[in-house]
């Protein structure tokens, strides 16, 4: 039906199409994922902030909703994440405080950890044994990779320049997601800083053909069949798509973000640290502006847990401005209401499948 490559791709994932949902850390639902994993595709759940207990409850109602395989996504602990001091928290949080009231809410004191254990992540994971493991913000270690693969895991690693990939293959990863600048969400690079590590998916995705012998999903400005077709024009062996599917009613976006996603022109998004402390592409809203213009970002993971508690009382009372609108610079493409016309825009653009 396809290149020689989504073959591949497809045979190792035990799936039909070339096609990866991608994983929304804090918007992944269950109903988006399982029916993306039932039409043929691998549908993914992000689950960062995700404990153990918790992991294991989403695997077990991706199981129910589907025998189809899926992936789980976790975040790698870089090295670099830190509690705030004392001082460092009361400011961020008096930056904030007027958009906390704007909510209702006071702001809140620190808790006693900002994200659970990665290791208990990855120990639910293992237990869950989802078809694939994907995996953001570096390289897993060997301990990681052999445990997954010992369970029959398929390792998908996500890189956002070529060394990034090279090192992902090296590092024996199965899959190397190429994720172009035009991508929605978080910026996951690690060995450069984000903001030096800003290749777009035209430029990318060849040169990391090129560069690696395992499969390559590209991801970044892909929202219909004409993004799925340059996609494997320019050498992938399959496409991952965040936010044509974050706008389908499938998903856990908020009506506010899903009008930001179809109304957001592609030179309308910006990268920004304001909502969580690291780089990530969304629609520039009033909460984006005003913690820029504070100039006070505590370190991830304190400013993403922060934002966190007034981003969900705003999403409860459909106030747009004060959320994270996550959306890649494709997002005016995304004009499906649900996920089976979404998916079927997509599968019109693999080779051999194009009408």
């Amino acid at each position: 039906m396809s290149s020689a490559g989504a073959d591949r791709l497809t045979r190792m994932l035990g799936i039909r199409f070339p096609i990866v949902l991608g994983p929304f850390g804090g918007l992944s639902s269950v109903d988006l994922t399982a029916r993306v994993s039932e039409l043929g595709g691998l549908g993914s759940y992000g689950l960062y902030g995700y404990d153990a207990e918790r992991i294991l409850q989403t695997a077990d109602a991706l199981r129910a909703a589907t025998a189809h395989p899926f992936a789980l996504n976790l975040w790698l602990p870089t090295g670099a994440e830190r509690d705030p001091s004392a001082e460092e928290y009361a400011r961020a949080a008096d930056a904030m405080r007027p958009l906390f009231a704007e909510v209702g809410l006071e702001v809140p004191d620190p808790p006693a950890r900002y994200l659970p254990p990665f290791q208990e992540q990855l120990a639910a994971v293992l237990q869950a044994r989802p078809a694939a493991l994907s995996v953001v913000f570096g390289v897993p270690g060997r301990d990681i990779l052999d445990a997954a693969h010992e369970r029959g895991i398929v390792v998908i690693g996500t890189a956002t320049t070529v060394q990034e990939a090279v090192a992902l293959a090296a590092g024996g990863v199965d899959v190397v997601v190429a994720s172009g600048a035009e991508a929605a969400g978080h910026r996951v690079s690690f060995l450069r800083d984000a903001e030096d590590s800003l290749v777009g998916t035209f430029a990318l995705v060849p040169q990391v053909r090129d560069a690696v012998d395992v499969p390559v999903v590209a991801t970044g400005g892909i929202a219909d069949r004409r993004g799925v077709a340059a996609a494997f024009a320019l050498g992938a062996d399959g496409v991952q798509v965040g936010t044509a599917f974050l706008r389908t009613r499938e998903s856990a976006a908020s009506e506010a973000h899903r009008a930001a996603i179809g109304s957001t022109p592609a030179d309308g998004t910006v990268l920004t640290r304001a909502m969580s402390g690291r780089l990530s592409r969304g629609a520039p809203n009033r909460a984006v502006r005003a913690m820029e213009e504070a100039g006070v970002i505590a370190p991830f993971p304190a400013q993403n847990w922060l934002t966190g508690r007034f981003r969900a009382a705003a999403g409860e009372q459909g106030r747009g401005d004060l959320q994270s609108l996550w959306l890649g610079q494709a997002g005016s493409l995304a004009r499906y209401e649900n996920a089976d016309q979404a998916f079927a825009e997509l599968a019109a653009g693999v080779p051999g499948l194009a009408e």
